[in-house]
């Protein structure tokens, strides 16, 4: 495992604080990992999402274009 340093100002750590023991977290550790855990989860579900936006998008482009709305781009 590596290390890595980080610094925070008073008040946002002392935020962190409150929050962890209210959440029973033990160390700032475990909680640090967990918020950086779920923030990376977040971002790949909002890319999901994104993704599933453009397929559609991209799916109801290809119907139009087989119904004759639209015409097809050419190479």
């Amino acid at each position: 495992m590596e290390n890595v340093s980080l610094k925070l100002e008073k008040n946002f750590l002392q935020a962190i604080e409150k929050i962890m023991k209210k959440h029973n977290y033990m160390t700032k550790t475990e909680f640090i990992r967990e918020s950086i855990r779920d923030k990376i989860r977040r971002l790949e579900e909002k890319e999901i999402i994104e993704d599933k936006e453009m397929m559609s998008q991209i799916i109801a482009s290809e119907k139009n274009i087989k119904k004759g709305k639209i015409r097809k781009l050419k190479d």
